[in-house]
């Protein structure tokens, strides 16, 4: 029992650091040496489904009426991480993409929390050096477990607005092929830096619950040719 109870650790471990690997010509990640990786279970016209193995994400919180103003808070402490400000001191390639989570339901008058997380270089899934947190805004290590996602892709910025119009286009669809997914809250995934003015890609997600749904089942069946 022992000796399974190791493998089976080992096994997670090999799976966890296998999901981050270096960027290709093919990935979305042009500016990072590490892509979050993923398996393409399928693609309709409006969506994508991918299938992600489990992962460790750094993440801090941060409260704001838009989410494009809480990222920006949040990712200067994940950035600091990343580059130092941990109890090891060691500075980490930036690896893509950034994930902000964002609750389904938001309030114009009130704020809201805002997660964001940057995944762990493949070198430091298994054991990350701790960071030097402030009292007032933690960063904190989130366990991503083994999911689909329904993917939607778009070019541009980013934006409170253009993120929104997206999550909107993408719950209308899944809602007419009847899928099933979390409705609570759904991620906001960027691959590029502010730098990059041109051909930049980012995505929504949404988690996907049950089997995930690949066809219209609207779509009319093929008659039989037999009589």
């Amino acid at each position: 029992r022992a000796l399974i109870s190791v493998l089976a650790v080992l096994a997670l471990v090999i799976s966890a650091e296998a999901s981050v690997g270096p960027s290709t010509n093919s990935s979305f990640c042009t500016e990072s040496k590490e892509c979050l990786e993923y398996e393409l279970v399928c693609k309709t016209d409006e969506y994508e489904v991918r299938h992600y193995s489990p992962t460790r994400w750094v993440s801090t919180d941060a409260e704001a009426y838009f989410m494009g103003v809480g990222a920006a808070m949040a990712f200067r402490r994940l950035f600091q991480y990343i580059t130092g400000a941990n109890e090891a001191g060691i500075q980490m390639d930036m690896t893509a993409p950034v994930l902000v989570k964002i609750p389904e339901e938001t309030r114009m008058w009130e704020p809201a929390i805002y997660t964001l997380n940057f995944p762990l270089p493949a070198a430091y899934q298994d054991k990350p050096p701790a960071p030097t947190n402030d009292k007032v805004s933690p960063l904190y290590f989130t366990e991503m477990p083994d999911m689909n996602v329904y993917v939607r892709s778009y070019g541009g910025w980013m934006l409170s607005v253009t993120s929104r119009l997206h999550a909107h286009l993408l719950t209308k669809e899944l809602e007419r092929v009847r899928a099933s997914y979390n409705h609570t809250y759904h991620y906001g995934v960027g691959y590029d830096s502010p730098l990059k003015l041109l051909n930049r890609h980012n995505e929504v997600w949404y988690v996907a619950e049950g089997e995930p749904v690949c066809t219209d089942p609207q779509e009319p069946t093929p008659a039989s040719s037999d009589y």
